[in-house]
């Protein structure tokens, strides 16, 4: 692990829970079949930590190299990690010898470390890596409805917190474009509240997806119904 100066890990969490991320993905996570929340939690947690390093970077080639340290960490097996990052070690436990999902992942978030103006195909190929995690604990006839619904809950959770207005409509005007309301399967019902969620941000101008009063509904009903 490099020393001193920035560090490319994003920091170290005492602890990988449910605590360290955003309350709509705490609330999936509740929905998600127990036998798969371990994994999918520490797949979002990783999510949300390449994802901090992106938004941090301020130079394209300083995020290259920052998310560069966990694709070369999860190309190497366990034994050769260095321990004490809570995620790269929950990541080693949960998705041993099955990293390919994340570092579809990373390789995703790499897409937007792109120049301006962000082209339709990297916004598309990012939404594809965030879905990864979601596709490799789904069963292979849902493979179509989970791609569409992980993907809209990626792109307008990017959406949501991005500034500039174009990049904002891109990423906006793509995910209701990848939208279905084919219901998803029971074991990860969880990405159908995020996926009703996303949608419900994206009816009101790309807002928080848990703002307002009617967000947890939204959440209970998607969590319940599948859709």
């Amino acid at each position: 692990m490099p020393q001193g100066g920035d560090d490319l890990t994003g920091g170290v969490s005492a602890h990988p829970d449910t605590a360290l991320l955003p309350a709509e993905l705490q609330i999936a996570l509740g929905y998600t079949a127990p036998a798969l929340r371990p994994r999918l939690e520490s797949a979002l947690l990783l999510d949300q930590r390449i994802g901090r390093l992106i938004g941090q970077s301020s130079e394209p080639m300083l995020g290259q190299m920052r998310i560069a340290w966990w694709r070369d960490m999860l190309g190497k097996p366990v034994a050769e990690r260095p321990r004490g990052d809570a995620v790269l070690d929950a990541l080693g436990l949960f998705w041993a010898e099955q990293e390919a999902p994340l570092v579809a992942l990373v390789d995703g978030w790499e897409q937007l470390l792109v120049e301006p103006p962000l082209p339709e195909e990297s916004a598309l190929a990012f939404a594809h890596g965030r879905a990864a995690p979601f596709l490799a604990l789904c069963e292979a006839g849902d493979y179509n409805v989970v791609t569409s619904a992980a993907c809209v809950w990626a792109l307008t959770d990017a959406g949501i917190h991005i500034s500039d207005p174009a990049e904002r409509a891109l990423f906006q005007r793509l995910s209701e474009q990848q939208y279905s309301s084919v219901k998803l399967p029971r074991n990860l019902r969880g990405l159908a509240v995020l996926r009703a969620l996303a949608s419900r941000s994206l009816a009101n101008d790309l807002a928080p997806m848990m703002a307002g009063r009617g967000a947890s509904l939204v959440a209970l009903r998607a969590g319940l119904l599948g859709r």
